[in-house]
């Protein structure tokens, strides 16, 4: 019977681990998770979302503080066209975040940066860029072009001196997605190095309407690799979304993915940057209280607890410190969901906002509690302590038992 460690992933003449973990922001993918990824032989991602607050997190820079000092005379205004991110600031959070981490790394293993489009912050293109080439000047070893089609993306960063060097990829969750990103992508004469296959069960955001159930992750790695061997193209995948046992991976490893992509189980890890409360909220979900809505200002559907404080909550608009869902004239679909229930409600203090959620602030604090679909298994993962709460696991424990395991078992801690 073969183990996850059977296999290896090959990117030239480096063999890894065939194991990565996800990029999960706001820095819920620390630097201790990548690093210990990294360490172990597989491949750990650090996010780029809201990278100025986890600068100010990890390094006590005042970033948020000096952005919301400038922008303070607008926190009563509904017009934040004017809220703008100052590009060298961005890119000096963005190569501190990632430049201490890579000087941090030891090991066989590598470390990618996992970059969303859709964080648009009032200047897509323009931001975009700085955060590319700045994990690209921090050193970064590759970086996962996440949360859009990114069509543009590789012509962002064509010119900087490491664009043929980093390994660099893509997520999608359909064959038409990723031919969209080559046939756009293709003058500037380069391919991913990987392309990671994002399936319908996956954490967080995903990349399919509300239908996200018709879909089924074996068969949408078994099109897109059938299309490129048809084509000739040999792009390592990446299988992600719903894997929770090492022998989940074995099987998508023996029908052709060159690695797996996990993330769910280091949600309960001490290096995760999960608050412990939130981990053991994580720990002891039932299946119903996971779901999935669409009260992301991004417009892409979200998995996520029923708890989450962030549900509901009408907290005020808090653009000037943040921003970053803003789009190229300012808006965000947040904003236009709580005006409308303040007009409704004038006078109240509290407004209960349902449509939408301010994801910048409720991602910052941990309100917002995004999960993947077997969740609800994680207290299958643990030993119950007698206070009721769970034994917080560690990244090695969880890394070794999906490379070892096998007959769908799942080691439990000493």
């Amino acid at each position: 019977m073969k183990r996850v460690d059977d296999f290896r992933l090959n990117f030239g003449k480096q063999e890894l681990v065939p194991i990565v973990i996800g990029g999960m922001g706001v820095d819920i993918s620390t630097a201790d998770l990548a690093l210990e990824a990294a360490r172990l032989g597989g491949i750990g991602h650090i996010s780029d979302a809201m990278v100025k607050t986890v600068a100010d997190r990890r390094f006590n820079t005042k970033f948020v503080k000096d952005k919301l000092k400038q922008y303070k005379y607008n926190v009563a205004n509904s017009d934040k066209s004017m809220v703008q991110f100052d590009l060298g600031q961005l890119a000096e959070a963005t190569r501190l975040h990632v430049g201490k981490t890579m000087e941090a790394k030891r090991g066989p293993g590598m470390i990618f940066v996992n970059c969303m489009e859709k964080l648009t912050m009032n200047a897509p293109k323009e931001t975009l860029r700085v955060r590319l080439a700045s994990a690209l000047d921090a050193g970064a070893d590759g970086i996962t072009l996440a949360a859009g089609l990114h069509l543009g993306s590789f012509a962002l960063i064509e010119d900087h001196p490491r664009f043929r060097d980093a390994k660099l990829g893509i997520i999608v969750s359909s064959l038409r997605a990723l031919q969209l990103f080559l046939r756009k992508s293709s003058r500037t004469n380069r391919l991913p190095d990987y392309v990671v296959v994002e399936g319908p069960l996956a954490g967080g955001h995903l990349g399919f309407g509300m239908d996200w159930a018709k879909y089924d992750l074996a068969t949408i790695v078994a099109e897109i690799r059938a299309w490129l061997m048809a084509e000739k193209l040999d792009i390592p995948l990446i299988a992600a979304g719903g894997i929770f046992t090492g022998s989940d991976a074995v099987s998508f490893l023996e029908h052709g993915a060159s690695a797996v992509q996990v993330a769910t189980r280091f949600t309960v890890t001490h290096e995760c940057g999960l608050p412990e409360n939130v981990q053991q909220h994580y720990f002891k979900a039932s299946e119903e209280e996971i779901v999935v809505n669409q009260i992301s200002p991004t417009g892409y559907p979200m998995r996520m607890l029923t708890g989450s404080p962030a549900i509901g909550s009408g907290i005020r608009p808090n653009c000037e410190a943040y921003g970053y869902l803003l789009d190229s004239t300012g808006n965000c679909s947040y904003i236009d969901a709580y005006n409308k229930q303040v007009a409704l409600h004038p006078g109240e203090k509290k407004i209960i906002v349902m449509e939408k959620t301010c994801m910048c602030t409720h991602m910052r604090n941990f309100d917002l509690w995004t999960c993947g679909h077997y969740t609800y298994r994680l207290k299958d993962t643990s030993r119950r302590n007698e206070d009721g709460n769970y034994q917080i696991l560690s990244a090695e424990h969880v890394f070794r038992d999906y490379q070892f395991s096998t007959d769908n078992k799942v080691a439990l801690p000493e």
